[in-house]
């Protein structure tokens, strides 16, 4: 069964870094776009970022400048570079790969992990 595993998120103050990664399972990585979510508690889920097989990327306006996405293929894994981070980038962080080549919502390839927590606070 293909499935997701995030890790990396904790408790940060503002200013600092985190690194997210997510490992998947299974052996079209290398052909799938790949996108981290984020869901803060009482808001729908949202794109942060998103990249392409092509390394073409994708970011949230809020986050642009601040984080960076990048993948790894040889071992299956989509990375989130978290810097200069604020209160409100608390949320739960997810990967996932969008299905349509259109948009980076709608369908997704695999069953949504638990996510990995992101709290930003002094």
């Amino acid at each position: 069964q293909v499935q997701l595993a995030e890790s990396g998120g904790g408790l940060v103050q503002p200013g600092g870094s985190l690194r997210l990664s997510c490992v998947v399972s299974g052996n079209m990585f290398s052909t799938q776009r790949m996108a981290w979510y984020r869901q803060a508690p009482g808001k729908q889920r949202e794109l942060v970022a998103g990249i392409t097989a092509g390394r073409i990327t994708n970011y949230a306006d809020s986050v642009k400048g601040r984080f960076t996405i990048s993948r790894d293929n040889a071992k299956r894994t989509v990375s989130l570079q978290m810097n200069s981070l604020k209160p409100e980038d608390t949320a739960v962080y997810y990967c996932n790969a969008p299905m349509s080549g259109d948009t980076w919502y709608g369908l997704f390839r695999f069953v949504w992990g638990q996510g990995t927590q992101v709290t930003v606070s002094s």
